[in-house]
C-alpha cells in the first residue's frame, strides 16, 4: 500500500538534511511527502525538495488529528521534541484513525537522543549496550535519572512505544548521538554537542572536561545519520516488517570516541582562531562548571549532560536493515578543525 508521509523539523539540522537528501535516495514509491511548517517562508523552502507544506498547531489535538487524518498520512517521522510527548501521542492516535479508515499499516518514528541511553539517564554503561538488546525497553522503563529532564525524556520514549502498541501503530525510536558535519537543509546547519563545547570554551577562553572520569560516546556524521533515517523509510515503503515497538531502537553511529580526544581536537581549532588561550584541556573545578553552565544556560550540575557523560549504546538494528556508515568514528576527530570553523561562522 502506498503511503503519505509527514516529516517534522524540516528547518532543523537533522530534518533539513533528511529533506535535502530525500530526492536522491531512490526510495520506493509513495503518494505524497508532506513537511510540517510554521511560516510561509518555510512552506516555500520545503517545496524545493518535493515536499508539500502542511501547517497545523502541535499544541492543538484537534488540528493534529485533522491534519493527519484528512491527508491520510500513514508514516510520520518526528524530529522536533525529544523531551516531552505532548505532540507525539495525539499524532499516534491520529495514525490509528488513518489505519481504521484505510486499512494501511501506520508508522511513527520518534527522534530521541543518546543522552537518554547513557549514564545521565541511569542506564548501564559498564559494557556495550546494544540497541537490539531485548532488555532495553525494560532498562528505560525502570530508569531513575537524577536530572529531571532526563526522566521526562525517558518517559517520552516509553509513552511513544506504549501508546503506539495500544493503538496498533508501529513505532521506532531513532537515537542520534554526537552528530557532526555541515547540515544540508535550508535552516540550521550545525549540531548540538559540538556547539556546546565551543560555547562553553568561548565563555571561559579555555576548553574544560566536565567529568573527572574518562568517558566515551558514540559519534556519527550527519550524512550517515540521514542515511539511517532513509534506510528505515526504505524498509517501511518496501513493506518489510523491521524491528519496532519495544524492540525498535535504532542508533546511528560508526563507533565511539573518547570525549577527551574530541575536546583536544576542538581545542586546537579554537586556539588557532584565538578563541581560547591554550589548546590544552583542563578538568573543570566548581567555578569552571558554574561558568560553563552560564554559557550553556543550565545549572552547573547539568553541564556534563550537554557535553560529557558515558554512553555505550552500540548499533545492531541499523545494520540488520541494510545500513552501514561511510565515515569511521575517527573521522570526527580528523575534521574537528572544520567543525570549529563551521560553528564559529554559523553562530556569529
Amino acid at each position: 500500500m502506498s503511503h503519505n508521509i509527514l516529516i517534522t523539523g524540516a528547518s532543523g539540522y537533522l530534518g533539513g538534511t533528511l529533506l535535502a537528501r530525500w530526492g536522491g535516495a531512490g526510495l520506493p514509491a509513495y503518494q505524497k511527502l508532506f513537511a510540517l511548517v510554521r511560516t510561509p517562508e518555510q512552506g516555500e523552502a520545503v517545496k524545493q525538495y518535493g515536499a508539500e507544506p502542511l501547517a497545523f498547531s502541535l499544541k492543538n489535538e484537534a488540528e493534529i488529528k485533522s491534519g493527519i487524518v484528512d491527508n491520510e498520512i500513514s508514516v510520520i517521522f518526528f524530529l522536533i521534541d525529544a523531551l516531552t510527548s505532548k505532540a507525539q501521542l495525539p499524532m499516534i492516535r491520529a495514525l490509528a484513525e488513518v489505519k481504521k479508515q484505510t486499512g494501511k499499516d501506520v508508522h511513527f518514528l520518534h527522534t530521541s537522543g543518546a543522552k537518554i541511553f547513557s549514564s545521565h539517564a541511569g542506564l548501564p554503561h559498564d559494557r556495550p549496550l546494544h540497541d537490539d538488546d531485548p532488555q532495553l525497553y525494560d532498562f528505560q522503563k525502570s530508569a531513575k535519572p537524577a536530572f529531571p529532564p532526563m526522566q521526562m525524556a525517558v518517559a517520552t520514549n516509553n509513552a511513544v512505544i506504549e501508546t503506539a502498541e495500544a493503538h496498533g501503530v508501529r513505532s521506532y525510536i531513532f537515537v542520534p548521538c554526537i552528530v557532526y558535519g555541515r547540515g544540508e537543509g535550508f535552516g540550521n546547519p550545525i549540531s548540538i554537542q559540538t556547539v556546546a563545547i565551543v560555547n562553553a570554551a568561548r565563555k571561559l577562553e579555555q576548553v574544560y572536561r566536565p567529568d573527572q572520569e574518562i568517558y566515551s560516546w558514540p559519534v556519527c556524521h550527519v550524512i550517515d545519520n540521514t542515511r539511517l533515517y532513509l534506510e528505515i523509510m526504505r524498509n517501511i515503503l518496501s513493506g518489510k516488517n523491521i524491528a519496532h515497538g519495544k524492540n525498535g531502537y535504532y542508533l546511528a553511529s560508526s563507533g565511539p570516541i573518547v570525549w577527551d580526544d574530541l575536546y583536544r581536537a576542538m581545542a586546537k581549532g579554537l586556539a588557532k582562531r584565538g578563541v581560547v588561550k591554550s589548546d590544552s584541556v583542563e578538568v573543570a573545578d566548581d567555578a569552571a562548571l558554574q561558568a560553563m553552565g552560564e554559557a550553556l544556560g543550565c545549572p552547573k550540575e547539568a553541564v556534563s549532560v550537554h557535553l560529557g557523560g558515558s554512553c555505550t549504546l552500540t548499533p545492531n538494528n541499523a545494520c540488520k536493515i541494510g545500513w552501514a556508515p561511510e565515515f569511521a568514528a575517527q573521522h570526527a576527530l580528523e575534521v574537528a578543525d572544520d567543525e570549529v570553523d563551521l560553528i564559529l561562522k554559523s553562530s556569529k
